[in-house]
C-alpha cells in the first residue's frame, strides 16, 4: 500500500535529504514557525484549526516541482493555493504540503490579444491589469479569488453568456505533472490534458503555474439592478428563466434572494452594449412578472467598474484585496457554507422552488445564468454546457456550523430531487450526493482516465478528487 504519511516539522527540516534538491530558495513556514498562523489562512474561518505540515511559498516553476518531488517522495497530500477559497477547506488541508503559488503573479499581455497570466494572480488583479490595457475576460465576481481555481472548474461569470467560460479562452496552460515535469499544454501538446484542465477542476493533474487567455477589446457595458417585494418572487421565479434563455447573448444575469419567510428577491444584470439597447429588454421581463419593482436602476460602466459593482468592494479603497493572511483591511473572510445545483429546465412549479428558499433561514440564494456563448463553447472537461443557471445556497453561520450544513442539506436534497443531481465543482461541497457524478457528469470516466494516466501514483488525491 502507497505510503500516505504526513509530514512532521522535523521531517520538513530534512527536505533535501528527502528530495535529493536543494529547497533553500522556496520559503518554508511550518508549525511553531513566525507567521505560521497567518500564512495558512484561507478565506474561510470554519478552516482554521487546520494544520497543514507546511506552507511552501513559492516564486518558480523550479520551486513548485521541488514541492511535487518532495511529496512524491514522502507520500504527503499537497494542494495549491491561491486565494484559498475551497469551499471544503481542501487548500488548507490538515497535514498536506500546501504550495502557496501567489508569488507567481506576473501578467504580460501581448500585440495579439492574448494574455500570459501566473497561478497565483486575484482577479481584481487580472481585472486592472486588462482594463488598463482596454481588454476584457469573461471571469468571475469575487475579487480575491484566484484564476487557477476558476479557470479549471470552468469560469462562469457575469459576461459569460456573450464570452464564455473563463476556461473556453485558454489557449495554452503551463503545468507541473505529478511526475515533477513542466509541461505546457494546448490543443497540440497534450491535448487529453487541455481537454480536461479546463473545467475538470482543480487540484487533480498537477500545479498550473501559467495560462495563456484570449482577450477581447473592452466593450460599453451597461449595468442595472432591479428590486422586488417578496410576494413576487413565485411570479419572478417563472418569467425569469424563460426571459433569459430568449434575451440575446449580450446579457447576463444573476438572481439573488434571501432565505426565511420574508425572502425579498433582486435581479442583477450586466449588458453589453448601451442602456438604450438594455432597457427594452428590461421592460419585456417587468411585463411578464407583471408586477413592477420597487426600484430600478441601469448604469453604463467600464468593464472594470462592472467588476467592482458585482464585487461589492472598490480598487481605490483596498476593498477589492484580501483582510486575511497578513492583509490589511481589504475583504472580510466568509462566514457560510455553500453547496450547488445546475438547472436544466425552466421553473414548472415556481411555488415549489420558493418555498425552498423560504424553508432555508439565514441563507442567501443566487441563481446565475448561463446559456449563449457557455452552450456554444469548445468541447471540454466542463459538463454543463446545456444548463440555462446554476443554482448557490450559501448558509450563513448564524447558529453555528452543524445548523448551517443541515439547512444547507436539506436545500440541496430538495433541489436535487426537483432538477437533478447536478452540482458546478467550483463550488464543492464535501456532502453532496453522488458526487462524482454531481461534479463531473457524462465526463467523469474520460476525466478519471487522463487522472490515471498523469497521476497514477495518486499523488494529487484528496477527498472528491479524480484520484
Amino acid at each position: 500500500m502507497r505510503r500516505r504519511s504526513f509530514l512532521t516539522a522535523a521531517g520538513l527540516a530534512t527536505l533535501s535529504t528527502l528530495t535529493g534538491m536543494s529547497t533553500m530558495d522556496i520559503q518554508w513556514i511550518r508549525p511553531g514557525d513566525a507567521g505560521y498562523a497567518e500564512a495558512k489562512l484561507g478565506y474561510f474561518p470554519i478552516y482554521d484549526h487546520q494544520r497543514p505540515s507546511a506552507i511552501a511559498k513559492v516564486t518558480s516553476v523550479a520551486d513548485v516541482q521541488r514541492c511535487v518531488e518532495t511529496a512524491r517522495q514522502t507520500g504527503s497530500r499537497i494542494a495549491a493555493r491561491c486565494g484559498g477559497h475551497s469551499y471544503p477547506g481542501y487548500s488548507t488541508a490538515d497535514g498536506a504540503i500546501v504550495v502557496d503559488v501567489r508569488g507567481l503573479n506576473r501578467i504580460q499581455l501581448h500585440p495579439d490579444g492574448t494574455v500570459d497570466v501566473d497561478a497565483g494572480v486575484l482577479l481584481m488583479d487580472l481585472y486592472l491589469a486588462l482594463a488598463a490595457a482596454g481588454r476584457m475576460l469573461p471571469a468571475g465576481t469575487c475579487p480575491t479569488v484566484g484564476i487557477a481555481g476558476l479557470t479549471l472548474g470552468g469560469g462562469i461569470g457575469m459576461t459569460g453568456r456573450q464570452f464564455g467560460l473563463t476556461c473556453d479562452r485558454l489557449t495554452k496552460l503551463e503545468i507541473v505533472t505529478p511526475d515533477g515535469v513542466h509541461r505546457t499544454v494546448s490543443p497540440a501538446q497534450h491535448p487529453d490534458l487541455f481537454w480536461a484542465l479546463r473545467g475538470g477542476g482543480g487540484g487533480n493533474f498537477g500545479i498550473v503555474t501559467r495560462f495563456t487567455f484570449r482577450t477581447e477589446p473592452a466593450r460599453e457595458l451597461t449595468t442595472f439592478s432591479l428590486k422586488f417585494a417578496p410576494a413576487a418572487l413565485p411570479a419572478l421565479l417563472h418569467a425569469w428563466p424563460q426571459w433569459q434563455a430568449s434575451a440575446p447573448w449580450a446579457m447576463t444575469t444573476s438572481f439573488g434572494v434571501s432565505g426565511g419567510p420574508a425572502s425579498s428577491p433582486s435581479l442583477n444584470g450586466c449588458f453589453v452594449g448601451s442602456p438604450q439597447e438594455c432597457k427594452p429588454l428590461v421592460d419585456d421581463l417587468i411585463r411578464r412578472i407583471g408586477s413592477p419593482p420597487t426600484s430600478r436602476r441601469e448604469t453604463p460602466k467600464t468593464y472594470l467598474a462592472a467588476m467592482e459593482e458585482y464585487a461589492w468592494c472598490s480598487t481605490a479603497d483596498n476593498s477589492c484585496k484580501p483582510g486575511w493572511g497578513g492583509g490589511t483591511g481589504g475583504q472580510k473572510r466568509g462566514e457560510y457554507v455553500a453547496t450547488s445545483r445546475m438547472l436544466f429546465r425552466p421553473v414548472a412549479d415556481p411555488e415549489a422552488l420558493a418555498a425552498v428558499f423560504r424553508n432555508t433561514p439565514n441563507s442567501y440564494n443566487m441563481i446565475d445564468s448561463v446559456g449563449g456563448a457557455i452552450a456554444k463553447g469548445p468541447a471540454s472537461a466542463y459538463p454543463h454546457r446545456q444548463a440555462i443557471a446554476s443554482i448557490q445556497v450559501e448558509c450563513f453561520l448564524t447558529d453555528g456550523e452543524a445548523a448551517a450544513r443541515r439547512a444547507m442539506g436539506a436545500a440541496r436534497d430538495e433541489l436535487g430531487r426537483m432538477y437533478g443531481e447536478h452540482g458546478y465543482v467550483n463550488y464543492l461541497d464535501p456532502r453532496m450526493p453522488n458526487w462524482q457524478r454531481a461534479y463531473y457528469g457524462g465526463n467523469l470516466s474520460r476525466l478519471q482516465s487522463v487522472a490515471r494516466r498523469y497521476d497514477p501514483d495518486r499523488v494529487f488525491a484528496f477527498p472528491q478528487g479524480l484520484a
